[in-house]
This record gives structure tokens, sequence and C-alpha cells, in this order.
């Protein structure tokens, strides 16, 4: 997920690590899973083997990082209320250099377990972030919510719908404003009549989606571990050429999986 269009201080940064790692008990199952796993991954010189470094996170960013492989079979039972708005319309689409993003005025918002977020803004990676039973999609869509936080120097929370994306039919939601995008990096454009109810499939809406549900971390620094993620099971198609001119304009932009530590993650 990407977190450039947001301005978090220092101050909240330093206090989003300790809420992520903020454990003192002198005994933690997750602290102790994650520091034997670093141990594991160290070779004779104690230098990280980049076989494992691949798949484990540096601990400087705490336990609670993003994107995650999903096993299916492994999920809990969960119990979320989620109620989507009706304004949806983006207003301008930019082509930052290292991802293609929409944004959207006041007004779109999502409630979450009763907690009501603001719609900011949409962007993509190519290939996905997220895997489902290690199956990486060559897409996803990160649909990025925010709420302050509960005191003047908590970071925000965040709320992230992730959509994974396969190659197939044309999607009408890209078919939209492909061809506005700038080309040149850090250029943005206005856009109209482009409606984020076009994004799934004819019939299939956000309301009636199904969902994977974890709490994690944005996806690009400061991995800022505030995050309610929301995986929807129901796949997007677009069409091969649309999916390649995203990743023509932002490159392949997707963080490595990162390891769950002890988290569950429900539906």
């Amino acid at each position: 997920m990407d977190s450039r269009s947001f301005v978090v201080p220092t101050l909240a940064i330093g206090i989003a690590f300790s809420i992520g790692i903020g454990c003192t008990s002198k005994s933690c199952p997750p602290c102790e899973e994650a520091t034997a796993l670093v141990e594991e991954a160290k070779g004779s010189d104690g230098e990280p083997v980049s076989g494992h470094h691949y798949t484990l996170p540096g601990l400087d960013h705490g336990l609670l990082q993003s994107p995650v492989n999903i096993l299916s079979d492994e999920t809990e039972a969960g119990k979320h209320h989620i109620r989507f708005g009706e304004a949806n319309e983006a207003e301008e689409v930019a082509n930052l250099g290292t991802t293609v993003e929409l944004s959207f005025g006041r007004g779109s918002t999502t409630e979450f377990d009763g907690k009501v977020y603001e719609l900011l803004q949409l962007h993509f990676h190519t290939p996905a972030e997220h895997l489902i039973d290690g199956i990486t999609y060559p897409m996803e869509v990160h649909l990025v919510h925010r709420r302050p936080g509960p005191a003047a120097f908590d970071p925000p929370a965040y709320l992230v719908l992730a959509l994974l994306v396969r190659m197939g039919a044309s999607n009408a939601f890209l078919a939209e404003f492909l061809d506005a995008i700038p080309t040149q990096p850090g250029e943005a454009v206005e856009l109209h009549d482009v409606f984020l109810r076009d994004v799934s499939r004819p019939g299939v809406d956000f309301d009636n989606m199904h969902y994977y549900h974890y709490r994690g971390s944005l996806t690009t620094p400061p991995y800022t571990e505030s995050v309610d993620w929301l995986i929807a099971k129901e796949i997007v198609e677009a069409g091969p050429a649309q999916i390649q001119r995203i990743n023509l304009l932002e490159g392949d932009n997707a963080r490595h999986v990162q390891a769950l530590y002890s988290r569950e993650i429900d539906e």
C-alpha cells in the first residue's frame, strides 16, 4: 500500500513502531518466533542468507508488517461489519512514477466495525503484493481509507481494501481513465465520470463481496502498523493490455511478502 499521499509526523512513526513491537513480557511467543526465524536465516558469518532474507522481514519495522501470504484453509471465523458509501467518483489521476493513483473528494466513506473511514485514494501494484495460497496475481488495487488517531500524536488509523486482479475480460473501470493517465511522472489530470463501482464484475459490488481481514502495515515507508486490511476473495478481471499499461507506467512495485508472526487472518 502506498503512503506517499499522507504526512505522518516523525513522532507518530515512532509511536506506531512501539505499538507494533510494544511487548514487554518476558515470554512473548511472536517475539520468540521472530527471533528464532531470523537466527535460523543467518549464515556462518552472522549475516542473513539471501534466500531466507527475501521472505523474512527485518525486525526494524515490527511484527505487524504487510503484505502477507493468506492460507485459505488456516483462516478464522470473523464478525466484521462493513458498509460502503455511495460517493465514489474519482476526481483526478496522477502518475507518481512509482504508482498510478486516483484521488477522491470528501464524502467518500466506508464504515468498518462502527468506525467511519474516509476514502482518500486508489492506487495499483504490479504484480500483486498479497498472495492467496502462494499464488501471485499480476495486479492489485488498494483503496486507501484513513481516520484520525485517538490522540493528537497518535498515527492515523488506516483501512485498506485490496482487490486482486487476474488477466481476463476488459475492465470497465480501467477503460474509463486508462488513456488519460499522464505519461510523465509527477503529472496529474482531472477526471470525469469515473466511478469506483465499475471496478468489479457486473452484479458484484463491495457490499456483497467476501473478505479476508488481518492487522498489518503500510507496504511503503514508514510501514506504519495501524492498518486494517480487507482482501477481497472475489478476484477482479482486467484485460492483459490494461494490466500491461499500468505496469509500463509504474514498473514492478510490489513489496516482498512478510511473515505473519502468529497473527490471525479471519474472514
